[in-house]
């Protein structure tokens, strides 16, 4: 049969092989819980404090961490720096790295090395796509950490199928999941994303593993935001922030400072907006244009905001608030190649949009921070005090924040508390006329 009947596509069924499954199980019969030995092994850093916070503390002993991205994103350049920060100074201990190349030569690695200024002493190379022998070679050198760039690029000999198949990719990755969890070493794998964003394989690898973690951001920018979307071992809403220079990627240890740098505080559609990432307060800002249609239907487009919120916001601008947008193109964008999902940008994006219709700038001392309901009233959002403290210690002077927020008491900040949309337009423009 060459046509697959469920996806109607040719060439996509692969013949898969049953072999024997004995011995294949870590244990050998059932266990009480309680009787389960603790791991001898705590966590450990990977050198790098953006990626442990994004793993939730550290490498977990036996765990496999699955990074994906876009091509250009950092994977292999990351990966190389964890290689050599895994035992350098800031390290708990010092240990052996065995990196996998599957897709490039040993030489080729150490000039990337060389180029990031990477000490190569205590990592070994190994260009090899045999899984079998992989296995072989982690048995015999027992490194301390492993890194295979990347999973695709792997095959196991006893499957007719050529490397990068669904069937062919999920037995490697079983094959190194029992292979970490026996020897208790860390296993990091590179995997590709397809042209939808996804993980390559297609989601086989992410039950298989037990940390997935990827890369956002736009390639031709300088930040990178690696973020947690699977992670049994810690919190799911944690980001780092990385910044790609000459000499690699770079920690961003302070992420609002970042991205405000070039912030432009004289010109219209310009809001700061405070999210929250896991337990990080994050300002970023969220700039509109609004303009004359040019087509017959209004556009209504947005980077790093989601697209049905901002129309229902639109919507809710001009429902409650009076202000006819219906026959204009509205943009928004989070600048940074940033990603804002939570409902607590409502309010500034409201702010921004408003300043663009007006053409007045905002505030460059202002922040904005809440959600919107279809009333029009403004909501609440979780970890007030922490956003304001932020927006303090960066040098805002005044919050719009929902009424009954619980602010703390933030030095040198002002909270201004505001029920709906319409009073949250009248307070931005006393603050622009003051």
């Amino acid at each position: 049969m060459g046509r697959c009947p469920a996806c109607e596509e040719w060439d996509t069924l692969h013949e898969e092989i049953v072999g024997d499954t004995a011995g294949a199980s870590i244990t050998t019969a059932p266990q009480l819980l309680s009787d389960v030995l603790e791991s001898s092994s705590a966590r450990r850093t990977s050198g790098s404090g953006e990626l442990d916070r994004v793993l939730g503390g550290g490498i977990v002993p036996g765990a496999v961490v699955l990074l994906t991205g876009e091509p250009g994103m950092g994977k292999s350049t990351l990966m190389l720096r964890v290689a050599d920060l895994s035992h350098g100074p800031g390290a708990s201990r010092r240990s052996d790295v065995l990196y996998i190349a599957g897709e490039e030569s040993p030489a080729q690695i150490r000039m990337r090395a060389d180029r990031l200024g990477v000490d190569g002493t205590r990592i070994r190379v190994y260009a090899e796509s045999d899984v079998r022998r992989i296995e072989s070679a982690v048995v015999a050198t027992e490194p301390d950490l492993l890194i295979v760039d990347s999973i695709q690029s792997l095959h196991d000999p006893s499957i007719p199928s050529g490397p990068g198949s669904v069937i062919q990719t999920r037995s490697c990755a079983v094959v190194l999941q029992q292979l970490a969890k026996k020897h208790e070493v860390p296993i990091f794998l590179v995997g590709h994303v397809t042209k939808d964003g996804a993980v390559a394989g297609p989601k086989v690898l992410e039950h298989i593993v037990d940390t997935v973690i990827q890369f956002e951001g736009d390639r031709h920018n300088i930040f990178r935001i690696l973020r947690a979307v699977k992670n049994r071992f810690g919190s799911c809403n944690e980001i780092g922030v990385f910044e790609m220079t000459a000499a690699g990627l770079a920690e961003v240890t302070s992420p609002s400072e970042r991205f405000l740098a070039c912030r432009r505080t004289d010109v219209s559609g310009s809001v700061v907006v405070c999210t929250v990432e896991g337990s990080r307060p994050v300002l970023l800002e969220m700039q509109a244009l609004v303009a004359e249609r040019a087509y017959g239907t209004p556009q209504r487009s947005s980077t790093g905001f989601d697209r049905s919120r901002l129309q229902m916001l639109l919507a809710v601008l001009e429902r409650r608030a009076g202000i006819p947008i219906g026959d204009h193109d509205v943009f928004i964008n989070a600048v940074a190649g940033s990603r804002v999902d939570e409902p607590a940008a409502d309010a500034g994006v409201l702010a921004a949009v408003a300043s663009a219709v007006t053409g007045v700038p905002v505030p460059p001392e202002l922040i904005v921070v809440g959600e919107v309901g279809l009333a029009g009233e403004l909501r609440a959002v979780g970890r007030m005090e922490h956003r304001l403290r932020e927006a303090a210690r960066l040098g805002f002077k005044k919050a719009l924040v929902p009424s009954g927020s619980d602010t703390g008491e933030p030095v040198g900040l002002q909270a201004i508390p505001v029920d709906g949309v319409g009073e949250l337009l009248r307070r931005v423009n006393d603050l622009q006329a003051a």
